[in-house]
């Protein structure tokens, strides 16, 4: 019986620790931001109506007087990025404008089915594209690379007299090809390829570079540091990149701090319910449920 009491109390623990997190999130959903703006739903053309209902599942947007919902095409990617009018668009997003100082939060929500973009990704590509202050959520009730998702979110910040500048649209879905291409093709860890593209901005925005060799030494220097080998193509491909970025004048150093404040932020979450040690935090969660198993299995022996 005494183990039995204090398997209830672990169960009773558990619950109360979680139950407020729900409650708070189901709370936030049903309060509309009047500063802000309603949240910005942006649904794939190629889905069906059932598959539009499971993201709205999935991105808590089932109450249509709660967001402004859009459909994107492929006739916005043509006119976004100059994409392929053949295109089929299913990842979808959901964007929550937010306060000066909050940064570009991204969020996939189901990444099983987002198979080659990560947050990090969406958030590099965003900033460069000139999106600030917002969380944006992305989903696909369908296995996709995750590319359509970008046209999506440029179409929520291009509505209501809003405008993002066309150049850095098209430059920031280059480096998401850039991005999963290097992934993909060159089998460099995905978290890896974020990593070079950060660094590689911050050096930008320190040293602006004035001329394309430049850009290549910072590059090569880059890769050295993160101990990365590439093909001539790739460093070719990697250059032209940021010789564009560097030719639209696009300020780095605003983008490097608000990577950094995302990349913080989202540590001092880990670090905070981790006490600083997710990997000690993670092996004690399964300790837990392990002697929860054993316990149970005790009972019935």
């Amino acid at each position: 019986m005494k183990k039995i009491a204090w398997m209830l109390v672990a169960v009773l623990l558990l619950g109360l620790a979680i139950t407020p997190v729900a409650l708070a999130s189901n709370g936030e959903e049903d309060v509309i931001d009047e500063k802000n703006g309603k949240p910005k739903l942006v649904l794939g053309e190629a889905l069906s109506d059932s598959d539009k209902d499971k993201v709205r599942d999935l991105l808590s947007a089932t109450n249509p007087e709660q967001v402004d919902e859009y459909t994107v095409t492929a006739e916005d990617l043509v006119n976004y990025i100059g994409g392929d009018p053949s295109s089929s668009m299913y990842s979808s997003a959901k964007i929550t404008r937010k306060d000066e100082g909050h940064g570009v939060v991204v969020q996939v929500v189901n990444p099983e089915n987002i198979t080659q973009v990560t947050n990090e990704m969406y958030a590099n590509a965003l900033l460069t594209a000139g999106v600030e202050n917002a969380l944006i959520e992305v989903a696909s009730p369908v296995k996709v690379t995750g590319h359509s998702a970008l046209t999506g979110i440029y179409k929520a910040f291009n509505v209501d007299g809003e405008s993002l500048d066309q150049d850095r649209m098209e430059v920031a879905n280059e480096e998401l090809d850039v991005a999963t291409d290097l992934a993909e093709d060159a089998g460099i860890d995905q978290e890896k390829v974020s990593e070079l593209l950060s660094e590689i901005k911050r050096e930008i925005a320190e040293q602006n570079p004035a001329t394309k060799e430049d850009v290549e030494r910072i590059v090569s220097e880059q890769l050295e540091k993160l101990n990365i080998e590439l093909s001539p193509e790739d460093r070719e491909m990697l250059t032209n990149l940021f010789e564009r970025m560097r030719d639209l004048n696009i300020d780095f150093g605003q983008v490097t701090d608000q990577l950094e404040t995302i990349v913080s932020d989202i540590q001092g979450k880990i670090d905070e319910v981790t006490g600083g040690d997710a990997e000690g935090f993670w092996q004690g969660v399964k300790d837990f449920f392990q002697n929860l198993a054993n316990s149970l299995k005790g009972l019935f022996n």
